[in-house]
């Protein structure tokens, strides 16, 4: 979770998620020598994916499907929409993915913070730092409670998706679960998706906003070439779309907040 949330602040560019995901399934994704992207943009007139024209392999498919290139709203992350043939499956990769990529967002959202804080010390209007006016702290003092919100939810999402990894584990080294012991599984699993949604909800909504508040600080000057702003802001839109997006988060959290009220039975 480290080395994407520091990918995330430094916006290293390329499908990092899905060749992460792929070691082991892909030859050379471990190693570093294959490229790998994924179907996790879903369908926006046709299933999009990026980086396809760097790529070795597509997660779950069984070649490269040709594709046409499509506008992206992050220069550093190519678009193309597939022609041929449907999307691969990748509801076995869902969470983890979104959790890695909720991870990409935290590291953005905490460096706008860092770069708003340092322009608001740097600017000066009025014969002062512009991080004197109340309106600018009370912007940046906004960007760190949303960055360090969602960084908590990432973390623990992370600490009970290993913790249910290590007992699914030990599930299958012992004897088969009874009944009981596999509602009790089923009920974990529900509540490890409801966590793992809060997270990519909570890190999308820092990373927009934080990107947002730091142009706010930066005004005109964050829209230049000079400055990273407006980049991590694109970037932060791509990725709100990544493996689950915001209405399938709300969704998720809903079916388990529904599921824990009426003792473990979905409504």
């Amino acid at each position: 979770m480290l080395v994407f949330e520091e990918a995330g602040r430094a916006l290293l560019p390329g499908p990092l998620v899905a060749t992460h995901l792929a070691a082991g399934a892909v030859p050379g994704a471990a190693a570093g020598t294959a490229v790998v992207t994924a179907f996790d943009l879903g369908e926006r007139g046709g299933p999009l994916v990026s980086y396809l024209a760097e790529a070795d392999a597509v997660l779950g498919a069984a070649g490269l499907p040709p594709g046409e290139p499509v506008r992206s709203a992050d220069p550093l992350t190519p678009l193309h929409r597939v022609t041929g043939g449907g999307p691969a499956d990748v509801s076995a990769y869902r969470e983890a993915g979104a959790l890695l990529t909720a991870a990409l967002q935290v590291g953005s959202a905490l460096r706008t913070l860092e770069l708003a804080v340092r322009y608001a010390g740097e600017r000066e209007q009025f014969g002062q730092p512009i991080g004197a006016f109340q309106a600018v702290k009370h912007l940046c003092a906004g960007m760190l409670v949303r960055a360090e919100v969602a960084r908590t939810a990432v973390y623990a999402a992370a600490v009970m998706a290993q913790a249910a990894d290590a007992a699914d584990g030990q599930a299958a080294d012992g004897e088969a679960a009874d009944g009981e012991a596999a509602d009790g599984e089923a009920a974990e699993a529900a509540e490890v998706a409801g966590e793992i949604a809060a997270a990519k909800l909570l890190a999308d909504e820092a990373a927009v906003r934080n990107a947002r508040d730091c142009l706010q600080v930066h005004g005109g000057m964050g829209f230049t070439w000079e400055a990273d702003v407006h980049l991590h802001l694109k970037r932060a839109w791509v990725r709100a779309e990544q493996w689950v997006t915001a209405a399938e988060a709300e969704e998720a959290l809903a079916a388990e907040l529904s599921r824990t009220a009426t003792g473990g039975e979905a409504r």
